[in-house]
């Protein structure tokens, strides 16, 4: 269980701070759930502790692995097919592994130096830009405009 103040991922949204803790009876049964902000986004999500697993939360990583992961984490081949591309990728983010979602990033930035990225997968980049960047903040506790100038590196 996590407490206040935590610093945790939650995949397909990013890492954020636990603000509060709230009890709320449903079916009878109290649980507790977590009030979570992320800063990328000014996001504000309440996640029951019981589907905690399940969702794949996890505490953020520390702070010299988020840097060796966006710094060395390489580009990886993906399918040519459009939905296999996407169906793989989304399961790479919904993993909450850090690599994985920077694999995607990486891949998906020089996709879109070649050629022009779908809707789809356009939104997906924002979505693991978003990820990554709230992880950098969190773990490097830097703001915003800081977090980007390290990820911009890392593509460079």
């Amino acid at each position: 269980m996590f407490s206040i103040g935590d610093k945790i991922v939650y995949p397909l949204y990013g890492a954020g701070v636990i603000e509060d803790l709230h009890e709320k009876q449903v079916d009878g049964e109290v649980t507790i759930y977590y009030d979570l902000r992320i800063p990328v986004g000014n996001l504000k999500i309440l996640i029951s502790s019981k589907k905690a697993e399940t969702l794949g939360l996890r505490e953020i990583s520390p702070s010299s692995e988020v840097l060796g992961i966006i710094e060395n984490v390489s580009p990886i081949q993906m399918a040519d097919n459009w939905n296999q591309r996407y169906k793989d990728n989304m399961e790479r983010i919904k993993s909450g592994s850090l690599e994985k979602v920077v694999q995607v990033f990486k891949t998906l930035i020089l996709r879109e130096r070649e050629k022009t990225l779908s809707s789809a997968e356009k939104k997906m980049l924002g979505t693991t830009k978003q990820i990554i960047l709230s992880e950098i903040i969190l773990s490097q506790n830097i703001e915003k405009d800081q977090a980007e100038k390290i990820l911009e590196k890392s593509i460079s």
